[in-house]
């Protein structure tokens, strides 16, 4: 929810009037959007989507759109510089009669060679009578969105000369993003097809779809009032979600983003792998004005469900508003459950930014292995459907806001996959992310690959990391450090977490560093390219 000052952006909502007569932002047209992945490796086909919501309520012909294509630095102002490549121009006939409640219409933009973009979008459209469905003398040419007060951003893509760098083995995917089943007053997602289409294009083998479970308990038709139950509408999210895993890839696991009660009674927010069936959350759904208490307890949840389970962005900095209307917390040692034989598995500290939110996080994280609970470190973007950047209301019914932030695909959790599979190309499936999630070798990264694997070279154990770059994650690497920490005489580990490498600098792209494990109950890496792209693995422990 979008609908106090310091929530976290989405896709903007324009027609949410709080049953008032006015709005300084609502327009009798459907909110239209123009977006498109951040990124497309070498095997995608640069694509566009025009994004339409509530055409059911305002029935639009859109006609056309005019596409500006520059390489990166070619703005008006510098194009014509001799070193700068001409802009690319075209326009497309569309003449889309939008009438569904929610949709994406794909637009191919043809082959591009690699390298950075900015796009720019003039779309014309004309209202429909929505008596007989006959175009109207209501027209608006518009550029990228029709957003009120909003000045338009072009978008930005990266088309890849390489694949993004992955360790062998393993399984890339966004581990916390929404589809069109979440929706409410300011925000919606994507449909699952667009995901899959768009987990495709920027290069993840997975994508878990962790739709509120609030959301689920009310209609499609009017995310206003509540449904008989929300399981038809969870089942539905998993039937969608099967009949696409049939006919393709990449992977989509049909998750959940639960609303739970921590330790102090608050709502807190915690996503689940694949669960069973569906786990109620209505803590903080904002439907219910201050009557916004958790639905069940984190340990409750733990009971109910067989399915991994991550904190999700839980020291994400909060207002005072969101803490007393919506009885928002943060996550605690407590809450993880560790004690309990079906425990939280880990912590979603990098939540699309690396913000105050991921250096919190972060530092729990490590006090966490510090006390020789080895959870993974989790990476995700809530994106909202957010696949290139995010627009949202900034004041309710007053003004909007665009920010670059929680981008679909943008931040990947890579997983180590079963050895044991008979090929490579063996299809990736919820069982077999399962038992990855439920091993301890993983990284989280917005570019370049960062692992490790346990050595036993002339009877020394050791630790061996492997760092991995290209020049579209930007090279060489700025630094790379790896972490460690002793035990003490007493079998205890050390409250402080020592540097074993401090730190090299400028190593180059392909750099492998074996450590031996001497008495540290475990190791652990970081790292960061020249262009600022970073990554960090789980802890190794000792065996």
């Amino acid at each position: 929810m979008s609908l106090i000052p310091g929530e976290k952006l989405h896709y903007a909502e324009t027609h949410f009037k709080f049953k008032l007569p006015w709005s300084l932002l609502y327009r009798p047209w459907p909110e239209i959007l123009v977006d498109a992945p951040f990124q497309f490796v070498p095997s995608a086909e640069p694509t566009l989507w025009i994004v339409v919501r509530d055409a059911h309520r305002f029935p639009t012909l859109i006609e056309s759109i005019s596409i500006d294509i520059d390489e990166a630095g070619g703005s008006n102002e510098t194009r014509c510089s001799s070193n700068v490549a001409p802009r690319q121009s075209q326009k497309i006939d569309l003449q889309i009669k939008a009438t569904e409640q929610f949709a994406f219409y794909p637009v191919k933009l043809g082959a591009l060679k690699p390298g950075r973009y900015e796009i720019r979008c003039k779309l014309t459209a004309r209202r429909l009578d929505p008596t007989n469905g006959n175009v109207t003398d209501n027209v608006r040419t518009f550029n990228r969105w029709n957003y009120p007060g909003l000045r338009p951003a072009p978008l930005k893509i990266h088309v890849l000369a390489e694949n993004p760098p992955k360790a062998p083995g393993y399984a890339a995917g966004e581990m916390h993003c929404h589809t069109h089943y979440s929706a409410d007053h300011v925000e919606h997602g994507a449909t699952p097809q667009v995901l899959q289409q768009a987990a495709k294009a920027v290069g993840l083998d997975f994508t878990c779809c962790t739709d509120h479970a609030y959301d689920f308990a009310y209609t499609t038709e009017d995310y206003t009032r509540e449904a008989e139950s929300p399981i038809p509408r969870f089942q539905n999210l998993r039937d969608e979600i099967r009949q696409l895993n049939a006919n393709g890839m990449p992977l989509l696991v049909a998750g959940e983003e639960v609303s739970a009660g921590n330790s102090k009674g608050q709502n807190v927010h915690m996503t689940v792998l694949g669960p069973e069936s569906y786990l109620p959350g209505l803590g903080d759904c904002g439907r219910n004005w201050l009557e916004n208490r958790p639905t069940f307890r984190i340990a409750k949840l733990l009971e109910m469900t067989a399915a991994h389970c991550f904190a999700a962005h839980p020291m994400q900095p909060m207002g005072i508003l969101e803490k007393f209307i919506f009885r928002r917390g943060y996550w605690s040692h407590k809450d993880l459950n560790l004690d309990a034989s079906h425990h939280v598995r880990g912590i979603q500290f990098w939540n699309g930014i690396r913000d105050e939110g991921f250096m919190l996080g972060r530092l729990w994280w490590i006090e966490e292995l510090g006390k020789g609970n080895f959870l993974l470190p989790i990476g995700g973007n809530d994106a909202h459907g957010d696949l290139n950047d995010t627009t949202a209301v900034s004041t309710p019914l007053f003004s909007l806001r665009h920010t670059r932030d929680h981008v679909f695909g943008k931040v990947r959790t890579v997983v180590k996959l079963d050895e044991r599979r008979e090929t490579r190309d063996e299809r990736i499936s919820l069982d077999t992310l399962n038992a990855a999630f439920a091993g301890d070798n993983c990284y989280i990264t917005d570019g370049p690959a960062l692992w490790w694997e346990r050595s036993n070279a002339h009877d020394i154990k050791s630790i061996a990391f492997h760092a991995r770059s290209n020049g579209d994650t930007g090279g060489a690497f700025r630094y790379i450090r790896i972490y460690g920490r002793k035990r003490m005489a007493n079998g205890k580990l050390t409250r402080e977490e020592d540097v074993r490498i401090e730190s090299m600098v400028a190593a180059p792209a392909n750099t492998d560093i074996i450590v031996p494990l001497d008495n540290y109950a475990y190791l652990r890496a970081e790292c960061e390219t020249a262009s600022g792209r970073f990554a960090l693995t789980s802890a190794a422990k000792a065996e």
